[in-house]
C-alpha cells in the first residue's frame, strides 16, 4: 500500500514504571457528570442517561511524571479553563457491554486535564451547535502515566484536587461521580464498538475556572499520583 503522505505515529501514553505505551485510539469525555460541578455549570443534576462529546487522539499529550507540560495559551479565547479528571483506559473490545462485566474492559487509570475554551464552549451550547471549538482543540487533552489495573485496582473510592500556582481550586473525590466508570463504560458501549486503544474521560468536580500565562496547574488523583502543565 503506498500512502500519499505517510501517516503519523499514534499518539502514546505512558505506562507507569515501565517502558511500555499505550497507544491511543478514540478520546471520549463524559459531560457534567458530578453533581456539583453540574450545578456550577447552570443546571440540575440527576440520574438522566449520561451525555458525551469527543476529542481527537492527537488532542492528547503524555506528561511524564517530575516533567511540567508547557501548554500554549490556545487561539480564540480569554477564558481558558482547567478541568481534573480521572481517565479510564479500555483494553478489550466489547460492544453492548453489561454492567456486571463493564469493569473487565477498563486496562488502566490515569490523571487527565481536559482543557476548555470556555466562552466559545458556551457561546456554541447558547446556539445550539457543537462544542468542537470550545473543548475538541490542539493539545487539550494532557494525560499522564497510565496505571493498569491489574496493579491498582478499580477506583471506586479516590481524591481528586488540582491546585493553581499551590491554591487548591477543585477538591473532591472520584466516589462521587453521578455515572460510575462501570456504568458510563456499559452505557457508552451501547452506542459505539468499545477497542482497546480507547480514552474516557469520566467528567471533573466543581471548581472549574480560568488560567492565564505564567499560571501553573498540578492535578492528581490518590493512588494515580500528580501530574503538572504551565501555561505560556
Amino acid at each position: 500500500m503506498e500512502f500519499i503522505f505517510p501517516p503519523e505515529a499514534p499518539v502514546a501514553i505512558p505506562v507507569a514504571d515501565t517502558d511500555a505505551r499505550f497507544a491511543v485510539r478514540r478520546v471520549y469525555c463524559v459531560g457534567r457528570n458530578y453533581a456539583a460541578h453540574a450545578r456550577e455549570m447552570g443546571f440540575d443534576p440527576d440520574r438522566e442517561p449520561p451525555f458525551f462529546f469527543c476529542k481527537p487522539a492527537d488532542a492528547v499529550v503524555p506528561v511524564e511524571y517530575g516533567e511540567t507540560l508547557e501548554l500554549d495559551y490556545p487561539s480564540q479565547t480569554v477564558n481558558y479553563h482547567y478541568e481534573a479528571e480521572l481517565v479510564a483506559v479500555i483494553g478489550k473490545s466489547g460492544k453492548d457491554i453489561v454492567l456486571a462485566d463493564a469493569l473487565n474492559h477498563i486496562w488502566g487509570y490515569a490523571v487527565g486535564l481536559d482543557m476548555t475554551r470556555r466562552d466559545l464552549q458556551m457561546k456554541m451550547r447558547e446556539m445550539g451547535r457543537p462544542w468542537e471549538i470550545g473543548k475538541a482543540f490542539d493539545r487539550s487533552a494532557p494525560i499522564g502515566p497510565i496505571h493498569p489495573a491489574s496493579v491498582v485496582g478499580h477506583l471506586e473510592q479516590a481524591a481528586l484536587w488540582l491546585e493553581v500556582d499551590g491554591e487548591t481550586k477543585q477538591k473532591s473525590d472520584v466516589s462521587h461521580l453521578i455515572w460510575s466508570v462501570a456504568e458510563t463504560v456499559a452505557h457508552l458501549s451501547r452506542y459505539f464498538q468499545l477497542e482497546p486503544g480507547d480514552v474516557i474521560f469520566t467528567g471533573t468536580p466543581d471548581g472549574v475556572g480560568a488560567v492565564k500565562r505564567g499560571d501553573t496547574m498540578t492535578v492528581g488523583i490518590e493512588g494515580l499520583g500528580e501530574i503538572s502543565a504551565s501555561v505560556a
